[in-house]
């Protein structure tokens, strides 16, 4: 199964930004779809946002749409996720998962996950 590990994460101040970005390894990596994943304390894991194998199509949240932005370089195979307007309701420990092909946007459906990536928003 894919390897996924995250990096990017850190203390950002209300309304400000962060990259966050997902580097994963493996064969057939273009065949992957990459999820973002977050979770806050006490609170399940919810998607975040999403991108095809291909990066022709993504997906987001609704209380992320606008805000972030998923993108991927297959060649340099990495995921990455622009996060802006940050609030503190974003705060959590983000995650990417690999899953075949689509974005499903359910957990079941991932293969593999990195280890996570703390972000904190707080003044």
């Amino acid at each position: 199964q894919p390897q996924l590990a995250e990096s990017g994460g850190g203390l950002v101040q209300p309304g400000g930004s962060l990259r966050l970005s997902c580097a994963f390894s493996g064969s057939s990596v273009d065949k992957y779809a990459i999820g973002w994943f977050r979770q806050a304390p006490g609170k399940v894991r919810e998607a975040v946002s999403c991108i095809t194998g291909g990066g022709d199509v993504s997906n987001y949240a609704y209380s992320v749409k606008d805000r972030f932005s998923i993108s991927r370089d297959n060649a340099k195979n990495t995921v990455t996720l622009e996060m802006n307007s940050l609030q503190p309701e974003d705060t959590g420990v983000y995650y990417c998962g690999a899953e075949w092909l689509y974005c499903s946007g359910m957990k079941s459906e991932y293969e593999s996950w990195g280890q996570g990536t703390q972000v904190t928003v707080s003044s």
